[in-house]
């Protein structure tokens, strides 16, 4: 049959800054309807980019029109309105997993849910999507000893029957609902997929029960594995680097660059003279070529197949940062209207520190000296590696949490560098303080992981309008 061509229309909560809902518009095959959270800021930045009036939600219930961005909280919003939604998607924040309402005589356990996550359900039961992509901490599936994943899982699969146990929370609503089956169910790791940052994320992707068969489903599983595990490419055994996107070019073309960034690494563990820094010295320094192909695999743990493989891998490299519209164009010395790409000014302390951490390596190596620093966690005070993906951007914390560059010059990454990292167009702008851009930058799913997620979603939607 005939493939229909046309855009979806998707819904979006806990929107934050948009990193999600980019990834789904950029495609040019979604358009976003509302959007919501409850903080004013990133409703701003996401208004500055995706053309979206900001409305409270007052405003909302009481005259919805769309597109928008809803400010305030969701459990007061009304998605009566709301009839022609194809997908719904968001993340309610994690924490609110670990509640625990009581629990039921009848059933004999308690029922573990997120107040907020209870309104994804209540979106997805008033507005019935075809689609619904819900994203969250790896975590949660450990949560309360599984508790907390199970019931979220069956509701998913068994909306019409749970809904009469949870309405009761979020206003009456209706008992007929359809409910969804589970095409996607795992954690994903961003880099995987072409994103220079190692950020792992529970995904599940439901499809509405009563529009496909069992072997349409068989099918969406199978292709949504291939698309968020990277089966179909390279990028997973050959990652994305931080230092690609920063200087806006592929390895084989930064070798000068990478030999000059670590030279300056030399004799490092002479000034510190700790444990860690003799380890260092032994099993990373003393082993680099400074042949930046070849640390790229020392680093990576990569074990190539033959040269054209190495080839094909960089060659993806290229049409990743191209896509990214990154190619090209380094990031040093740019500025940008809303400032994002002003090194932050930073105490000599912190200075002096960080000039004695090599890349890849945190607090530790500096432990027992003048520039240590308490700190408990892996990520204090940890350096980017030139030839990795970055470590997780975060969006708070204090302390050394904030990300550090590769060069021994350079200390905290600019919010530009951490946008990068997210895959956020260098044209999208922040609203808001350098804390405030922090936040947003860091609690947004990567645009790519987005733009991927999409991919999904349109071939499920595609299929089922055929």
């Amino acid at each position: 049959m005939k493939k229909i061509n046309r855009s979806y229309k998707i819904a979006t909560l806990f929107s934050g800054a948009g990193g999600l809902d980019s990834g789904f518009t950029r495609t040019k095959k979604f358009e976003n309807q509302i959007a919501n959270d409850i903080l004013p800021i990133p409703a701003e930045t996401y208004s500055l980019n995706h053309n979206a009036k900001i409305l409270t939600v007052e405003e909302f219930n009481k005259n919805p029109k769309t597109p928008c961005y809803i400010v305030g909280d969701v459990t007061e919003v009304d998605f009566q309105s709301l009839k022609k939604i194809d997908c719904v998607i968001g993340g309610p924040p994690c924490q609110d997993f670990s509640i625990t309402r009581g629990s039921r005589e009848t059933l004999g356990i308690k029922m573990v849910r997120g107040k907020l996550y209870s309104h994804f359900i209540r979106a997805l039961s008033r507005t019935q999507p075809k689609v619904f992509v819900f994203e969250n901490v790896p975590g949660l599936r450990s949560s309360n000893g599984g508790a907390a994943y199970k019931t979220i899982t069956e509701d998913f699969e068994n909306l019409h029957v749970r809904w009469s146990e949870i309405k009761h929370d979020i206003n009456n609503g209706p008992n007929n609902a359809e409910s969804y089956s589970l095409i996607f169910n795992d954690v994903v790791d961003s880099a995987n997929i072409g994103v220079p940052q190692k950020r792992r994320r529970l995904i599940i992707i439901g499809v509405r029960k009563d529009l496909f068969s069992k072997e349409d489903g068989k099918i969406f599983a199978e292709k949504s594995n291939a698309i968020l595990k990277g089966k179909n490419s390279l990028l997973s055994k050959y990652p994305l680097t931080a230092m690609e996107v920063f200087e806006g070019e592929t390895l084989p073309n930064l070798a000068q660059k990478y030999r000059d960034v670590m030279k300056e690494y030399e004799g490092v563990e002479k000034e510190t003279k700790t444990e860690e820094s003799k380890k260092w010295k032994k099993n990373v320094w003393d082993k680099l070529t400074f042949k930046i192909e070849e640390d790229y695999m020392f680093a990576n743990g990569i074990k190539p197949n033959d040269r054209k493989e190495v080839e094909e891998a960089f060659e993806e490299h290229r049409r990743v940062l191209e896509d990214l519209e990154y190619y090209g164009k380094p990031l040093k010395g740019k500025d940008f209207e809303d400032n994002s790409n002003e090194i932050p000014k930073e105490g000599s302390p912190v200075i002096e520190r960080m000039l004695r951490i090599p890349p890849d390596m945190n607090h530790l190596i500096v432990s027992g000296t003048k520039w240590k620093v308490k700190g408990t966690m892996s990520n204090i005070y940890r350096r980017s590696h030139p030839l990795k993906p970055a470590y997780t951007v975060m969006a708070y914390g204090g302390g050394g949490t904030w990300s550090y560059h590769y060069e021994k010059g350079r200390s905290m990454l600019t919010n530009r560098e951490r946008a990068r990292l997210q895959t956020f167009p260098d044209n999208y702008m922040f609203k808001g303080n350098r804390s405030q851009v922090r936040a947003q930058i860091g609690e947004a799913v990567p645009v790519r992981l987005g733009t991927k997620l999409s991919e999904v979603a349109q071939m499920v939607l595609e299929k089922i309008d055929r």
